[in-house]
């Protein structure tokens, strides 16, 4: 695990310095839907991939972990952040994960670490430990997600039903959890590029 210390004083900084050339866009719905969630506080980007959003929440002032299996993206990611730094307007702290988020044991327990004020999930589904997240949910935290959903093999990958989202989901998924539902959404998309998705904003109760 990686730590950096925070600066004060946080803004919102544009979100197309934390892309990397020829990846994403850091998504419209967390951009949309990131004032519910309060600059300082805990911030949890699961499967961060290239961690765009991850870069862009601490860069805003938020105290963010980033996971994923993938080392190489991690260490880029790192990178990136140190480089951020050199702007003092950046005022949040960026620590990093490399964890096997598929494994038979949940590796982001509340006892080993804690609750969060914000999760981020962008383009990732793993069905058995879905339910996890609301249990490291802090109460009155925040849970963004936004992935594939049914009918996107229609424009390509993923197309396996294991990584799609039924219709509904997501809302359903919530309100079982007793999160309160703020924003829900399905359906296709054209940007960043053609697809069927589907996004939810909720809060825990």
């Amino acid at each position: 695990m990686r730590e950096h210390a925070r600066a004060e004083e946080p803004r919102k900084p544009n979100p197309a310095s934390a892309a990397l050339p020829g990846s994403p866009p850091v998504s419209h719905w967390v951009q949309a839907h990131l004032p519910l969630a309060l600059p300082g506080h805990r911030a949890l980007d699961l499967a961060c991939g290239s961690g765009r959003h991850a870069l862009w929440m601490a860069q805003a002032g938020f105290d963010v972990l980033a996971v994923d299996r993938n080392e190489e993206s991690l260490t880029q990611l790192t990178a990136r952040w140190a480089q951020s730094q050199r702007d003092p307007a950046h005022t949040g702290r960026l620590r990093t994960e490399c964890l096997d988020l598929e494994a038979d044991v949940w590796p982001l327990s509340a006892d080993r670490c804690g609750h969060w004020d914000l999760i981020v999930v962008t383009n990732y589904l793993y069905r058995p430990h879905l339910h996890n997240l609301p249990a490291i949910l802090a109460r009155g935290g925040v849970l963004i997600y936004e992935t594939f959903a049914i009918g996107n093999a229609d424009f390509g990958r993923p197309s396996n039903p294991d990584f799609l989202l039924e219709s509904g989901e997501l809302d359903d998924f919530a309100r079982r959890h007793g999160l309160e539902v703020l924003d829900f959404a399905q359906g296709y998309v054209e940007h960043p590029k053609p697809a069927v998705t589907q996004r939810i904003c909720a809060r825990m109760r």
